[in-house]
């Protein structure tokens, strides 16, 4: 199977950033802890903190599933949603802190209805448990 993992801004700063909402772990950590988990699938790894590049990204993606952590933009962007929107491949939005009990301005979440799935609260398991996902309803499509 064939996995897009798709992340948005700051989220290059893992490691820096509050430990207790994002946990210690880099970005490179996690991508590797799916490579090492996931070893008979292929990934492909994106980030960036501009969101044009994370549309353009997106439009070009030709994966069997999509995991997306939108990061900020989950609260502020149209266009990703939009995005996101054209592929009818299996999306997963994650995200390391539980974005339901945080600032009110992170409840507003625009691609909640364009994505198959969440997972969030829990740190690189969010990853994990939405890669999971991926391959358990892809055995079904088939």
């Amino acid at each position: 199977m064939k996995i897009a993992i798709v992340n948005g801004p700051n989220l290059n700063m893992l490691g820096k950033r509050n430990k207790d909402h994002y946990g210690t772990l880099t970005l490179d950590s996690i991508n590797q802890l799916l490579v090492d988990t996931f070893k008979e699938h292929e990934f492909t790894f994106f980030q960036s903190n501009h969101e044009g590049a994370l549309v353009d990204y997106i439009q070009t993606l030709d994966c069997d599933g999509l995991v997306i952590n939108a990061a900020a933009y989950t609260h502020t962007s149209v266009a990703i949603r939009d995005a996101l929107e054209i592929h009818s491949f299996l999306k997963v939005e994650v995200h390391l802190s539980d974005i339901n009990n945080r600032e009110d301005f992170r409840k507003t979440n625009f691609i909640k209805d364009v994505v198959n799935c969440s997972f969030f609260g829990k740190k690189e398991q969010s990853y994990i448990d939405a890669v999971n996902y991926l391959v358990e309803k892809n055995k079904f499509l088939k």
